[in-house]
């Protein structure tokens, strides 16, 4: 995600972050950098001097050249022009209350992912304890209503369409009325799209806005477009009124320049961006948050957040028993292994920790670790999971020929299991002598 300017801007920030001094020169030097790093990156000229002229007018005044830690102090300026850039802060949906009905449209070219991220947000409203129907209107594409009843039941969302009807306002119209009948308080509107911007597929668009007098109007661009997804938004801006932009495949997004340009020329906000195939990679667009990215300065909130999402309190405070009672078994190894899948990819993960983003080569990392381990604990009996001390000999064979892997590996998957089982018991004892000792001394 972002790579290329990511390792760029990093350099520039533990350059300048490390001087004592800053000058002019110092100054113009950088900030040339920079212009060179949005230039690569595909950022479009008006807002890359833009970005340049705001940033050298603000760091030659008193507050960086006077400043205790002029250093510091440009890197600031840095950062608060790029979460400018990106949109200041975070824009949610303007959905109305659940006892009324919300639609929400989305449009886009064919390729850009809107069925996709349609289902990802139905997900995500779900979570927000929303009553979500999908609504299939891409009558053009061979297959996309199909491809919307797919995703709709594996979320268990319903999705409303029309067997032979060729009419999109048609079904849009029945899409709204069945939401009623049935108590659905938020629409979402799966449109289709083209291979590029023609009349007809204006026309269309602007009936079914008509038809559903939608409170979010949403582009689905692709971000690996760069500057052309910047100037589909104006298009569609311009004749059906966009009031915000979903960004697709953003993890494969090396350069940025979508993101970096899309809110300074159309004035839209970014709402989400898919970081993944998943169901759960749509994540809320935080401009601060991508911002601290890009300066390799990690991003701990969303890290945090996305542990939040895979960790239930309560299963968290019955393992810690377990631990502390050496109780821990290869079952709840398994469900470890679950939760950190669910978190998303490594390198996704890694550009979150300040200072590892661009640092680590993922390709010597051993991604199939997991699995095989995985795949070792399932071709265990549930006798064998619980307690791992049966497992001799003949038992390491056959599980080995269940997960298809060799007993060398079983057998460090279940040294690994032990030394594991017994630091966590140390560590929570360690924990329990501490809380004792602060209860003693708070007494």
């Amino acid at each position: 995600m972002l790579e290329k300017i990511t390792n760029t801007f990093s350099d520039i920030v533990r350059t300048v972050s490390g001087k004592s001094t800053i000058t002019e020169k110092n100054i113009e030097e950088t900030v040339e950098q920079i212009k060179m790093a949005l230039l690569e990156a595909d950022v479009n000229l008006r807002v890359v001097r833009r970005f340049v002229n705001a940033t050298i007018e603000e760091a030659k005044g008193e507050k960086v050249l006077r400043a205790v830690d002029p250093g510091q102090q440009f890197v600031k300026i840095i950062y608060d022009r790029i979460v400018k850039m990106l949109g200041d802060t975070k824009v949610d949906l303007q959905l109305k209350e659940p006892n009324s009905q919300s639609v929400v449209l989305l449009l886009g070219l064919q390729g850009a992912g809107k069925t996709t991220a349609a289902h990802k947000l139905a997900a995500r409203l779900v979570k927000n304890g929303r009553r979500p129907l999908l609504v299939a209107c891409d009558l053009v594409r061979p297959a996309a209503v199909e491809q919307l009843r797919q995703l709709g039941e594996k979320i268990n969302v319903p999705v409303y369409f029309e067997d032979g009807e060729k009419n999109a306002v048609k079904v849009a119209q029945g899409g709204l009325s069945f939401a009623k009948k049935n108590g659905y308080d938020t629409v979402i509107v799966d449109t289709a799209g083209r291979l590029q911007i023609d009349e007809a597929m204006m026309a269309e668009l602007v009936d079914v806005k008509k038809a559903v007098d939608p409170v979010e109007t949403i582009l689905v661009a692709d971000a690996m477009t760069g500057q052309n997804a910047v100037d589909i938004a104006k298009s569609f801006d311009e004749q059906l009124g966009l009031t915000g932009v979903i960004l697709t495949k953003f993890d494969s997004d090396a350069r940025g320049g979508a993101a970096l340009s899309l809110k300074t020329i159309t004035n839209k906000p970014i709402l989400f961006i898919g970081t993944g195939e998943k169901t759960e990679d749509f994540e809320p667009f935080h401009p601060e948050r991508i911002a601290s990215r890009i300066l390799g300065m990690g991003d701990i909130v969303s890290l945090v957040e996305k542990a939040q999402e895979t960790v239930d309190i309560e299963e968290a405070q019955r393992l810690e028993k377990k631990m502390s009672r050496g109780e821990f078994s290869l079952n709840d190894m398994l469900d470890q292994f679950e939760r950190v899948g669910k978190m998303g990819s490594i390198s996704s993960l890694m550009e979150m920790i300040p200072g590892l983003s661009g640092k680590i080569d993922e390709s010597k990392i051993d991604l199939g670790a997991m699995k095989r381990q995985k795949a070792i604990i399932q071709a265990m009996t549930k006798k064998e999971r619980a307690n791992h001390l049966i497992i001799g000999p003949s038992r390491r064979k056959r599980i080995a020929r269940g997960s298809g892997t060799s007993v060398a590996e079983v057998n460090k998957l279940i040294k690994q299991f032990e030394k594991t089982k017994l630091m966590m018991k140390k560590l929570t004892k360690n924990k329990g002598l501490r809380n004792q000792l602060m209860q003693q001394l708070g007494n």
